[in-house]
């Protein structure tokens, strides 16, 4: 059997396998594929999602559907689990949208954890609510009533 490269008299068989394309400039690359020409948008930041929630820019559900995607700061202390505010009229756990606004709140040195929004619902404490950015511009406090309906949405997304 002979191959690409390979002598037809027999002698001895050498092998050789295409070399790949190179990256072109502008994103056209090798075997064929090319940059698409209308790239999928990205969706916006958690920071994004609540500065536009918050000013009436975006509904419920699709902030809910960012919250559940997005990457979430939690400040932790030496046990696991989430730190509660006690001292408010429904005990809220401080979450934050970037590390950046855990630090202003809590410090630089402070620990953390990082968890999902999707993971926020299924992990919270019945009867706790969530404060988002509690330092920032737009704050937003969950109480225990909107988690609970957070975690209804979810539930009929999920499973009809």
């Amino acid at each position: 059997m002979y191959g690409y490269g390979q002598p037809m008299d027999g002698g001895a068989a050498q092998q050789q396998y295409a070399q790949p394309q190179q990256q072109m400039p502008g994103g056209q690359g090798g075997y064929g594929q090319q940059a698409p020409l209308y790239p999928e948008p990205s969706p916006p930041s958690l920071a994004d999602a609540v500065r536009a929630f918050t000013t009436g820019q975006m509904a419920a559900e699709d902030f809910q559907q960012v919250f559940a995607t997005s990457k979430v700061y939690c400040p932790r202390g030496d046990n696991p689990g989430f730190l509660a505010l006690h001292n408010t009229q429904q005990p809220v756990i401080p979450m934050f949208t970037t590390l950046k606004e855990l630090r202003r709140y809590a410090g630089k040195e402070s620990k953390y954890f990082v968890i999902t929004g999707a993971e926020v619902l299924d992990l919270l404490p019945t009867g706790y609510g969530f404060v988002l950015d509690m330092e920032g511009e737009h704050r937003m406090v969950f109480d225990a009533k909107a988690v609970e309906q957070m975690v209804d949405f979810a539930m009929r997304r999920m499973y009809g």
